[in-house]
Order: C-alpha cells, then structure tokens, then sequence
C-alpha cells in the first residue's frame, strides 16, 4: 500500500539520511537545513512598512502544503538579533487562506527611531519553524531635530528583469529610515509586448488565466490580472525574488500604488487598454487589485489600526479606499503621502474623441479674447448638421463606421458611436482630410468660423492614445485645459478629489521644516520644443508637446494652481516623483521637484523610441533625432526649469533631509544592464556599472551637491 510522501515527509527523510552518512554532518549544515525547512513555509518571507514613533506594520506569508488551511504563528520582536530579550510576542495570528496566507500585524508601543528585529514562528508536530529574520526602524520622536534620511523607488516589472537596483542598495548598506515606494510595485500583464520582455526565466504565470483578460498586441496574446487569484499571482511569484526579499528584510516600506496596480493608465476604476472602444469601468477588479495590494503590503491604510492583526476585509475598498496618509519624522519631516489614481477625473482627451469636434468654438474663443491667435484657415469648422450638409454628414459617417469596424468595433457599436460622435461642428482640418479620401471635394474655409478641436490637440485617429494620453499639443492643450477647469467649476483637473485636497492643505500647514510631498506620477513638465526644428519636414510637428498627459502635464490648470499656492503660503515644500521611468529634477512655480529612476521598467527613452518608430519614423529621421536620440537635450529647451535630466538609466533615489537643506543622490545603471542577472556575479561587477548624481536642495533651488 503506497502512502503519499508529503514534502515536509521528504525534508525530514532527508535530514535522517543526512546524518547516517559516513562524513555525518556539521552544526553549521544542520543549522542550513533547518532554515531551509523553515523558509519552506515561508515562501515570500518577511516585511515591514508604515513606521511610526511608537508602531510599525510587520507581515509574512505562511503555508502548510501538506495540511493546507490557515496557519497559527506568534510573532517575535526584539530590539536584540539574537531574540534574547522580547519586547512583544503575540500568539494566535492567524495566516487565512482567505487571504492567501498572508498576515499583517501591527506592533504599538515602541521606542521612536529604534532598531527592531522580528520573526513569524509556526509551532507544528512539536517542530518550531522560524521565518527569516527581519530588520526594521521606527520614525523619530515628534520634534527631535535629526536628519532623516530616505531611498525612492518606482516601477520594478519583473517579466524579464532583474533587481539591480535593490542588489546595489543592498551592497551599499545605507542607513535608512524607510523605502518610499512611489508606485507599480507590480505590472499586472504577463507580458505586453510594448513594453514587456519575453524572457521566459523571469516571467508570470496565472493559476487561474481562464479568470484573465485577454490581451492582444498584433500577433500577440498575453493576458492582464482580472481576479483576486490572478493579482496574488503577481505579488507571489514578484516576491520570490530573493533580492526584494533581502530589501524588504532589511527596510521598512512606505507604499502608495500609482495604475499598475491595478490597470496601465487608470482613473479610478476605468481601464485604458480599448482606448475609447468600449467602456472600461470596472469596479469588481479594481476591488480585486485592491483586496490583493493589501493583502501583500504592510500597508496601515489610514493609520488607524490598533495594536494586532489588520483585518484586509475592513479596509474599504473602492470607491471608500483611502491610502493617502501622512507620517511625521522628528522635527524636519513631515510625509504627505498622497493618491492620484483612485479619484481623479477622465484625461481630457477622450481616447474615442472624434478629431474633427470642436470643443472651443467661436464664441467662446471670442469671449476669452483668444480668437486672434485662431484667425487661420486651419481652424475653421462648419456645423455638418446644417441642411446643406447632409451628404457631408452621411459620407463622414460611413468612413467613421469603416474606421471603427477597422479597429474592431461590430457594426452595432461603430453605428452608435458614429451617431455620438459625427454631428454639430466639425473643424475642416479632419473633416476636408477625411473627404480628400472619400475622393470628395474639400470645403472652402472661406467665411467659415474658427474654433479649437481636437485635431488641433494632435488627436488624429478614433481610438488612439496619441493625441489623447500622450503626444498632446502643449499650447492648445493648457488653453482648453484652462477653459475646461472653469466651466467645470475645476472638476476637469480635481486629481485628488475635495476629501483628500483637503486633507493636503491641512497637512502642509504643519510646523515641521520640511513639507516632502510624495506624489506617483511625476510634478516635472515634459516638453518637446519642436518650433523651430527645420528639418523636421512636417510643418504640424513643429510645435510644442507635452509628451505624457497621463501625469500631472495632463492637469496643467490644477498642478500651476497647487504649486502656485505652496509657494506663495511660503510652504518649504519637496516633491518625490516616479512613474516616468527616468530622473529628472526641476523648480517649478518656485517648488523643488525630483523624480526617481525605474528599479527596472524600461525607460523613458526606450518607450519614446517603441512609440516613434510604431508611428512610421524611421530611426535616422529628424523626430526620431529629437524625441528619442536626444531626448534629455529636447526636455531641457523644452522646459528651461529642468536642472537634471536622465532618461537612459534605472536605478533608485536616495535623499537625507536636513534642517537647512536636501541632499539628493541618484544611484543609475544603464538600461542595458537591466536584463542581466548580477546576483550571480561578484559584487565589484556590479558596483562598476553604478555611478552617483548628487543634487542639493536649499532655499527653493536645485543646485549640484
């Protein structure tokens, strides 16, 4: 009769083995041993985050694959490594399998900026399993005058990328009070050939894909996480890595989440991969991404948990979620952590725009004394629901309906949407491009009115993110964007919704020196200046874009308005950005601003290349010359308050508040280290391949340290 060898039965089989041999075996393999085993029922190890003078949030995972169920753990905190001594050790923590095993617990009563040590236990068939040892530290006391010292990271894709970055600041061994994680800790794809690598070694596999949405991209098929199982996929197999564990051993994490948490380029619960084509809201997998990120975080949404487990079901999830919070470190720091993805409006350019409406038209134009800048031909438009227009209608309606079925819309869909869209006033610079391919004849501007489309934005085609998310015309864009804001009563740009607005404007009145304001997406413009650029041989690329409005360029109005009132309440304000996947750091409205490097996303730089050449310029083209080649020289004319500029290279951020000033060091590896695996190699090897910008932040400028 054959009876089931479990995988703990083969560890002990081993072990006995093990020590029948004729060399026997040593402490020291034992004590190897042993840890193995534990480590076994602790897959993803241990982490900390949220600290606070008095608490911090410690966390693990812990199975029993032979048993399966929850798992009961007690939890060891000492400011001793060798645990002599406990100053708390609770018992009965429960690791639910309603919560994929993973277990946070939040420790009170600690000593402010106190080194501790901590360890989850699985007592089970009289053996004692003991979790990797983890490192932590708690903020400093309100009011004690010392500097404060943080690392910055964003967007670490693991489909087929290595952590780098952490294995560096590993080696570094810096002293650091907490990792601020600005967001994308997890990408929620498998591997999107835009921007995704198809290294099979480092790569996600779902359990559960029938649960999946299906992605394709050309001839590519992948899928993005749609369920609570497939999102814990993510986290699981992300933190098997062996370096984010060490990190995550050694630091407490502060985290907010930015859109691949959840969804690439999200407003609140809306989606973006259609791209207008159909509506994307979806509140069941937004809870999902949600339910998951807490789950595997050691995250105090609110900062208001008492002492013991944190009960991921009673944090509210969409649309109640609240992860924007503040933490105080000592006199100088005062942490404005904020949240920009879950209550912020549409992009203002629908990604389903129709490019010939008008939405700025004479009068308005008029009113707002902008209609002299607008006197050309190239803005006239003609109202198509005109009588004398109906064939124009009619044909503009079939290329619509060819153009979206074109896309992938049923006949049904492309109909209805012809039907919202192709109407009222139109601009003759798409409507006369369109009929020119019909065959038809164009209509004369002559007499015509003039007004703002969206065509004269740089939205070209239906269902497109150039023109709507990125690639926008910058001049155009602020004036509509302005228009917007006030018709609106400023709901158009209400990034932050009024609860959250209003709770930042309270927290930048604190006494503490230094208002650091940490924000997803990244508070520096990006502009390519292109006006004067000759051998660009297309006279409608000669302008100024913004190149991504997906961050705060996308809400110009709101981001001056907010900048603008820092500096004149005297706010001692700093901003800590990510998102882009590059470095940069600028002074805006008279507010210092940087921007954190990519742990391992691709850069900037290779997504303006994919995007260019997927456009049809060639790499020797002057566009591709001036958006790609020379992007950083292209950003700086572009925006003459940009200091620094990296877009080539990965790396983190760390910067030491002090009383007088910020001292900010960019620690950068080449983009083309990224899909190496150092951790194989000596470490010499790596360092070589790391150099350093150091930046200081004084007195409202940024100047070379």
């Amino acid at each position: 009769m054959s009876q089931k060898l479990h995988r703990r039965t083969i560890l002990q089989s081993i072990v006995a083995v093990a020590a029948t041999t004729a060399f026997g075996c040593s402490e020291e393999e034992t004590t190897e041993q042993q840890a193995a085993q534990s480590r076994a029922y602790f897959p993803q190890s241990v982490a900390s985050g949220d600290p606070r003078p008095d608490s911090v949030v410690l966390w693990t995972r812990a199975v029993d694959e032979e048993h399966g169920g929850d798992v009961t753990l007690s939890l060891e905190v000492s400011t001793e490594e060798s645990f002599g001594t406990l100053i708390a050790n609770p018992k009965g923590l429960q690791a639910q399998v309603a919560h994929d095993n993973a277990l946070k617990v939040k420790v009170t009563n600690l000593s402010p900026r106190t080194t501790y040590y901590y360890r989850f236990v699985y007592e089970h068939d009289g053996e004692r399993f003991v979790s990797p040892v983890g490192r932590t530290k708690t903020a400093p006391a309100p009011g004690d005058a010392v500097p404060v010292k943080f690392v910055v990271g964003n967007c670490q894709d693991y489909v087929g990328r290595y952590y780098n970055a952490w294995q560096r600041l590993l080696q570094l061994n810096a002293d650091v009070d907490a990792i601020i994680f600005l967001g994308d800790y997890i990408y929620e794809t498998t591997g999107d050939p835009a921007f995704q690598s198809s290294n099979t070694t480092r790569g996600v596999t779902f359990s559960k894909p029938e649960e999946a949405l299906v992605q394709k991209n050309g001839v590519f098929q992948y899928y993005a996480a749609q369920s609570l199982s497939n999102y814990r996929d993510i986290y699981k197999t992300l933190r098997t890595d062996p370096l984010i564990q060490k990190v995550h051993e050694r630091y407490p994490f502060i985290n907010v989440w930015d859109d691949h948490e959840f969804s690439d380029d999200c407003w609140g619960s809306n989606a973006t991969y259609e791209d207008g084509r159909r509506s994307e809201k979806q509140d069941d997998r937004r809870r999902n991404a949600e339910q998951a990120f807490f789950e595997f975080l050691p995250i105090d949404t609110a900062g208001t948990a008492g002492e013991g487990s944190i009960n991921v079901d009673s944090e509210p999830k969409y649309p109640d979620t609240r992860i924007y919070r503040d933490f105080e470190f000592g006199k100088h720091v005062k942490l404005i952590v904020t949240d920009y993805r879950t209550y912020r409006p549409d992009h203002l350019i629908p990604e389903d725009g129709y490019p010939g409406t008008v939405v700025m038209d004479e009068a308005v134009l008029t009113a707002i004394g902008a209609a002299p800048a607008f006197a050309s031909d190239l803005f006239a438009y003609v109202d198509v629901d005109a009588a004398e227009l109906a064939a124009v209608k009619g044909a503009l309606s079939q290329a619509y309906v060819a153009q979206a079925m074109k896309a992938g819309l049923t006949q049904a869909e492309a109909t209805a949407k012809a039907g919202t869209w192709v109407k009222g006033k139109l601009a003759l610079a798409y409507v006369n491009q369109t009929l020119a391919a019909l065959g038809q004849a164009p209509i004369s501007a002559a007499g015509k009115p003039r007004g703002l489309a969206y065509v004269h934005m740089g939205k070209v085609d239906l269902f497109n993110i150039r023109g709507s998310r990125y690639v926008v015309v910058k001049d155009t864009f602020d004036l509509y964007a302005g228009y917007r804001y006030l018709s609106s009563g400023k709901a158009s740009e209400n990034v932050w919704g009024a609860t959250q607005e209003d709770w930042f404007n309270q927290q930048v009145q604190a006494t503490n020196t230094w208002k650091v304001v940490v924000s997803s997406v990244s508070f520096t413009s990006l502009v390519w200046d292109l006006r004067q650029k000759a051998d660009i041989p297309d006279s409608t690329l000669r302008q100024r874009f913004y190149f991504n409005v997906d961050q705060w360029d996308g809400f110009p109005t709101k981001r001056k308005e907010l900048l603008s009132t820092l500096k004149a309440k005297n706010v001692n304000a700093l901003v800590l950005s990510g998102d882009i996947h590059a470095s940069y750091a600028s002074v805006e409205e008279g507010i210092p601003m940087l921007t954190g490097p990519a742990i391992s996303s691709g850069t900037v730089q290779e997504l303006a290349g994919n995007a260019v050449l997927g456009a049809g310029y060639y790499s020797g083209s002057a566009i591709y010359k001036y958006v790609v080649a020379q992007l950083d020289a292209t950003l700086k004319a572009g925006n003459d308050k940009l200091v620094f500029s990296n877009s080539t290279q990965h790396g983190f951020l760390m910067v030491e508040v002090q009383a007088d000033q910020a001292v900010a060091t960019y620690h950068l590896i080449p983009s083309s280290e990224i899909d190496k695996d150092y951790s194989q190699r000596t470490p010499d090897e790596l360092q070589r391949k790391f150099t350093t910008q150091s930046l200081r932040v004084q007195n409202g400028a940024i100047t070379a340290a």
